[in-house]
Protein backbone atom coordinates (compact mmCIF):
# COMPACT_ATOMS: atom_id res chain seq x y z
CA UNK A 1 0.00 0.00 0.00
CA UNK A 2 1.21 3.51 -0.75
CA UNK A 3 2.92 5.70 1.81
CA UNK A 4 1.67 9.08 2.90
CA UNK A 5 3.23 11.13 0.14
CA UNK A 6 2.48 8.49 -2.46
CA UNK A 7 -1.26 8.63 -1.89
CA UNK A 8 -3.25 10.07 -4.75
CA UNK A 9 -0.47 10.96 -7.17
CA UNK A 10 -2.78 10.29 -10.09
CA UNK A 11 -5.58 12.17 -8.33
CA UNK A 12 -3.37 15.22 -7.78
CA UNK A 13 -2.18 15.41 -11.38
CA UNK A 14 -5.69 14.81 -12.75
CA UNK A 15 -6.87 18.03 -11.06
CA UNK A 16 -5.20 20.07 -13.83
CA UNK A 17 -3.26 17.77 -16.17
CA UNK A 18 -2.49 20.44 -18.78
CA UNK A 19 -1.05 22.81 -16.19
CA UNK A 20 0.95 19.93 -14.72
CA UNK A 21 2.62 18.74 -17.94
CA UNK A 22 3.35 22.33 -18.95
CA UNK A 23 5.03 22.92 -15.60
CA UNK A 24 7.16 19.77 -15.51
CA UNK A 25 8.27 20.11 -19.13
CA UNK A 26 8.57 23.92 -19.02
CA UNK A 27 6.78 24.06 -22.37
CA UNK A 28 3.52 26.05 -22.46
CA UNK A 29 2.34 24.46 -25.72
CA UNK A 30 2.17 20.93 -24.28
CA UNK A 31 -1.27 19.48 -23.50
CA UNK A 32 -2.23 16.33 -21.63
CA UNK A 33 -4.22 13.85 -23.66
CA UNK A 34 -4.66 10.97 -21.21
CA UNK A 35 -3.47 9.63 -17.88
CA UNK A 36 -2.31 6.11 -18.62
CA UNK A 37 -1.97 3.00 -16.51
CA UNK A 38 1.51 2.25 -15.16
CA UNK A 39 0.92 -1.45 -14.64
CA UNK A 40 4.50 -2.58 -14.28
CA UNK A 41 3.72 -4.68 -11.26
CA UNK A 42 7.25 -5.36 -10.12
CA UNK A 43 8.04 -1.66 -9.68
CA UNK A 44 4.78 0.27 -9.93
CA UNK A 45 3.33 2.28 -7.05
CA UNK A 46 0.76 5.04 -6.75
CA UNK A 47 3.56 7.57 -7.13
CA UNK A 48 4.11 6.49 -10.72
CA UNK A 49 1.86 8.61 -12.91
CA UNK A 50 2.16 8.27 -16.65
CA UNK A 51 0.61 10.97 -18.83
CA UNK A 52 0.26 10.85 -22.60
CA UNK A 53 0.96 14.37 -23.80
CA UNK A 54 1.10 16.21 -27.12
CA UNK A 55 2.83 19.19 -28.62
CA UNK A 56 2.74 20.41 -32.21
CA UNK A 57 6.54 20.24 -32.34
CA UNK A 58 7.10 16.78 -30.87
CA UNK A 59 3.79 15.00 -31.43
CA UNK A 60 2.65 12.41 -28.88
CA UNK A 61 5.00 11.52 -26.04
CA UNK A 62 4.92 10.29 -22.46
CA UNK A 63 5.47 12.38 -19.36
CA UNK A 64 6.61 9.97 -16.69
CA UNK A 65 6.05 11.36 -13.17
CA UNK A 66 7.61 9.90 -10.05
CA UNK A 67 6.60 11.66 -6.81
CA UNK A 68 9.06 10.66 -4.10
CA UNK A 69 8.75 11.65 -0.43
CA UNK A 70 12.53 11.67 -0.07
CA UNK A 71 15.17 10.98 -2.68
CA UNK A 72 17.13 7.76 -2.19
CA UNK A 73 20.25 6.38 -3.82
CA UNK A 74 18.08 3.83 -5.67
CA UNK A 75 16.08 6.45 -7.59
CA UNK A 76 18.37 6.73 -10.67
CA UNK A 77 18.04 3.00 -11.34
CA UNK A 78 14.30 3.16 -10.76
CA UNK A 79 13.91 6.05 -13.22
CA UNK A 80 15.91 4.13 -15.82
CA UNK A 81 13.75 1.02 -15.43
CA UNK A 82 10.45 2.90 -15.36
CA UNK A 83 11.30 5.00 -18.43
CA UNK A 84 12.33 1.94 -20.43
CA UNK A 85 9.23 -0.04 -19.48
CA UNK A 86 6.91 2.86 -20.31
CA UNK A 87 8.54 3.44 -23.69
CA UNK A 88 8.51 -0.24 -24.55
CA UNK A 89 4.84 -0.63 -23.65
CA UNK A 90 3.46 2.46 -25.40
CA UNK A 91 6.08 2.86 -28.15
CA UNK A 92 6.38 6.59 -27.49
CA UNK A 93 9.27 8.87 -26.48
CA UNK A 94 9.40 9.44 -22.74
CA UNK A 95 10.12 12.52 -20.65
CA UNK A 96 10.91 11.22 -17.13
CA UNK A 97 10.45 13.59 -14.19
CA UNK A 98 11.42 12.93 -10.58
CA UNK A 99 9.61 15.18 -8.08
CA UNK A 100 11.30 15.08 -4.67
CA UNK A 101 8.99 16.33 -1.93
CA UNK A 102 11.27 16.62 1.10
CA UNK A 103 15.04 17.21 1.19
CA UNK A 104 17.22 14.11 1.56
CA UNK A 105 19.94 13.81 4.21
CA UNK A 106 22.86 16.18 3.68
CA UNK A 107 25.09 13.18 2.96
CA UNK A 108 23.06 12.28 -0.14
CA UNK A 109 23.37 14.21 -3.41
CA UNK A 110 20.39 14.31 -5.76
CA UNK A 111 21.46 13.41 -9.28
CA UNK A 112 19.53 13.66 -12.54
CA UNK A 113 20.84 10.70 -14.53
CA UNK A 114 21.61 7.01 -14.34
CA UNK A 115 24.94 5.87 -15.76
CA UNK A 116 26.58 2.46 -15.71
CA UNK A 117 29.35 0.85 -17.70
CA UNK A 118 29.83 -2.90 -17.68
CA UNK A 119 32.14 -4.94 -19.92
CA UNK A 120 32.51 -2.00 -22.26
CA UNK A 121 28.76 -1.35 -22.59
CA UNK A 122 27.16 1.83 -21.28
CA UNK A 123 23.64 2.48 -20.00
CA UNK A 124 22.52 6.10 -19.63
CA UNK A 125 19.16 7.57 -18.64
CA UNK A 126 18.65 11.28 -18.05
CA UNK A 127 15.59 12.61 -16.24
CA UNK A 128 14.42 15.95 -14.97
CA UNK A 129 14.59 16.56 -11.23
CA UNK A 130 12.21 18.93 -9.45
CA UNK A 131 12.95 19.53 -5.77
CA UNK A 132 9.80 21.02 -4.27
CA UNK A 133 11.70 22.88 -1.56
CA UNK A 134 13.33 24.88 -4.37
CA UNK A 135 10.00 25.78 -6.02
CA UNK A 136 8.55 29.23 -5.23
CA UNK A 137 5.20 28.88 -3.46
CA UNK A 138 3.79 31.88 -5.30
CA UNK A 139 3.87 30.00 -8.61
CA UNK A 140 1.14 27.69 -7.30
CA UNK A 141 -1.28 30.61 -7.02
CA UNK A 142 -0.17 32.52 -10.10
CA UNK A 143 -0.21 29.82 -12.80
CA UNK A 144 -2.28 28.29 -11.07
CA UNK A 145 -1.11 24.77 -10.15
CA UNK A 146 -3.83 23.18 -7.97
CA UNK A 147 -1.94 19.87 -7.90
CA UNK A 148 0.74 21.54 -5.77
CA UNK A 149 -1.58 23.21 -3.26
CA UNK A 150 -1.11 20.52 -0.57
CA UNK A 151 2.66 20.98 -0.84
CA UNK A 152 2.61 24.78 -0.36
CA UNK A 153 4.00 24.68 3.23
CA UNK A 154 7.23 22.99 2.11
CA UNK A 155 7.75 25.14 -0.99
CA UNK A 156 10.11 28.09 -0.90
CA UNK A 157 8.37 30.90 0.93
CA UNK A 158 5.39 28.72 1.78
CA UNK A 159 6.16 28.06 5.43
CA UNK A 160 4.39 31.15 6.74
CA UNK A 161 1.02 30.79 8.43
CA UNK A 162 -0.53 33.36 6.08
CA UNK A 163 0.55 31.39 3.01
CA UNK A 164 -0.79 28.13 4.43
CA UNK A 165 -4.09 29.90 5.18
CA UNK A 166 -4.17 31.17 1.62
CA UNK A 167 -3.73 27.64 0.26
CA UNK A 168 -6.41 26.36 2.63
CA UNK A 169 -8.87 28.98 1.41
CA UNK A 170 -8.33 27.89 -2.18
CA UNK A 171 -8.86 24.24 -1.25
CA UNK A 172 -12.05 24.97 0.66
CA UNK A 173 -13.64 27.02 -2.11
CA UNK A 174 -13.43 24.18 -4.63
CA UNK A 175 -15.32 20.91 -3.93
CA UNK A 176 -12.81 19.06 -6.09
CA UNK A 177 -9.93 20.26 -3.93
CA UNK A 178 -11.23 20.30 -0.37
CA UNK A 179 -10.48 16.59 0.10
CA UNK A 180 -6.78 17.54 0.00
CA UNK A 181 -7.06 19.55 3.20
CA UNK A 182 -5.60 16.80 5.36
CA UNK A 183 -2.58 16.48 3.08
CA UNK A 184 -1.99 20.22 3.39
CA UNK A 185 -2.14 19.84 7.18
CA UNK A 186 0.40 17.03 7.06
CA UNK A 187 2.99 19.10 5.21
CA UNK A 188 2.21 22.19 7.29
CA UNK A 189 3.26 20.16 10.35
CA UNK A 190 6.82 20.12 9.02
CA UNK A 191 7.21 23.90 9.17
CA UNK A 192 4.71 25.18 11.76
CA UNK A 193 4.07 24.30 15.37
CA UNK A 194 1.34 21.70 15.83
CA UNK A 195 -1.05 24.00 17.80
CA UNK A 196 -0.78 26.64 15.09
CA UNK A 197 -1.55 24.11 12.35
CA UNK A 198 -4.53 22.89 14.35
CA UNK A 199 -5.73 26.47 14.68
CA UNK A 200 -5.37 27.12 10.96
CA UNK A 201 -7.02 23.87 9.89
CA UNK A 202 -9.61 23.91 12.71
CA UNK A 203 -9.36 20.17 13.19
CA UNK A 204 -6.89 17.59 14.49
CA UNK A 205 -4.33 16.41 11.96
CA UNK A 206 -3.35 12.85 11.23
CA UNK A 207 -0.18 11.43 12.65
CA UNK A 208 1.80 10.10 9.75
CA UNK A 209 5.19 8.51 9.50
CA UNK A 210 7.24 11.72 9.53
CA UNK A 211 4.83 14.02 11.31
CA UNK A 212 6.14 15.72 14.46
CA UNK A 213 3.30 13.99 16.32
CA UNK A 214 4.72 10.66 15.27
CA UNK A 215 8.09 11.71 16.61
CA UNK A 216 6.47 12.63 19.91
CA UNK A 217 5.09 9.08 20.16
CA UNK A 218 8.55 7.72 19.40
CA UNK A 219 10.09 9.84 22.15
CA UNK A 220 7.46 8.79 24.64
CA UNK A 221 8.08 5.14 23.83
CA UNK A 222 11.85 5.50 24.05
CA UNK A 223 11.57 6.99 27.51
CA UNK A 224 9.99 3.77 28.71
CA UNK A 225 13.33 2.13 28.03
CA UNK A 226 11.99 -1.18 26.76
CA UNK A 227 11.71 -2.14 23.11
CA UNK A 228 8.48 -3.99 23.78
CA UNK A 229 7.02 -0.95 25.49
CA UNK A 230 8.14 1.24 22.62
CA UNK A 231 6.46 -0.91 20.01
CA UNK A 232 3.29 -1.21 22.05
CA UNK A 233 3.25 2.53 22.72
CA UNK A 234 3.71 3.30 19.05
CA UNK A 235 1.01 0.85 18.04
CA UNK A 236 -1.52 2.24 20.51
CA UNK A 237 -0.67 5.84 19.69
CA UNK A 238 -1.01 5.42 15.93
CA UNK A 239 -4.21 3.41 16.40
CA UNK A 240 -5.76 6.18 18.51
CA UNK A 241 -4.83 8.86 16.00
CA UNK A 242 -6.15 6.78 13.08
CA UNK A 243 -9.51 6.47 14.81
CA UNK A 244 -9.52 10.22 15.51
CA UNK A 245 -8.87 10.99 11.85
CA UNK A 246 -11.69 8.68 10.75
CA UNK A 247 -14.07 10.25 13.27
CA UNK A 248 -13.15 13.79 12.23
CA UNK A 249 -13.75 12.97 8.59
CA UNK A 250 -16.71 10.59 8.69
CA UNK A 251 -18.34 10.79 12.13
CA UNK A 252 -18.89 7.87 14.49
CA UNK A 253 -16.87 4.76 13.66
CA UNK A 254 -18.42 1.29 14.17
CA UNK A 255 -16.98 -0.64 17.08
CA UNK A 256 -16.10 -3.57 14.82
CA UNK A 257 -13.80 -1.27 12.85
CA UNK A 258 -11.98 -0.25 16.03
CA UNK A 259 -11.70 -3.91 17.04
CA UNK A 260 -10.35 -4.78 13.59
CA UNK A 261 -7.50 -2.29 14.06
CA UNK A 262 -6.40 -3.74 17.38
CA UNK A 263 -3.29 -5.86 17.11
CA UNK A 264 -2.27 -4.49 13.72
CA UNK A 265 1.39 -3.59 13.32
CA UNK A 266 2.57 0.01 13.33
CA UNK A 267 3.43 -0.29 9.63
CA UNK A 268 -0.04 -1.57 8.74
CA UNK A 269 -1.72 1.13 10.81
CA UNK A 270 0.37 3.77 9.04
CA UNK A 271 -0.81 2.39 5.71
CA UNK A 272 -4.41 2.58 6.94
CA UNK A 273 -3.70 6.18 7.99
CA UNK A 274 -2.64 6.97 4.45
CA UNK A 275 -5.88 5.46 3.17
CA UNK A 276 -7.96 7.35 5.73
CA UNK A 277 -6.59 10.60 4.35
CA UNK A 278 -6.95 9.65 0.69
CA UNK A 279 -10.46 8.14 0.58
CA UNK A 280 -13.60 10.22 0.16
CA UNK A 281 -15.97 8.09 2.26
CA UNK A 282 -15.98 5.65 5.17
CA UNK A 283 -17.29 2.95 2.81
CA UNK A 284 -14.22 3.34 0.63
CA UNK A 285 -11.98 2.98 3.69
CA UNK A 286 -13.88 -0.14 4.84
CA UNK A 287 -13.35 -1.69 1.41
CA UNK A 288 -9.58 -1.19 1.76
CA UNK A 289 -9.70 -2.54 5.31
CA UNK A 290 -11.53 -5.68 4.23
CA UNK A 291 -8.92 -6.53 1.58
CA UNK A 292 -5.97 -6.43 4.00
Amino acid sequence: MAKAADTGGKRLISLAPDAWVQWVTQRPEVVAKEILGSEFQWISRETDVLVKAYSATHGDFLVLNELQLRYTAHMPLRMRAYAALAQERYRLPTYPVLINILPPPSTLTVISSYEQEFLGLRAIQDYRVINLWEVDAEIVFQQPLPSLLPFVPILRGGGEASVVQRALQVLRTDPQLNQLESLLAFFASFVLETPLVQQIMRWDMAVLRESPWYQEILTEGEERGLQQGLQQGLQQGVQRQLIRVLQRRFGEIPQEVKARLEGESVEQLESFMDSAIAVSSLEEFLTILSTC
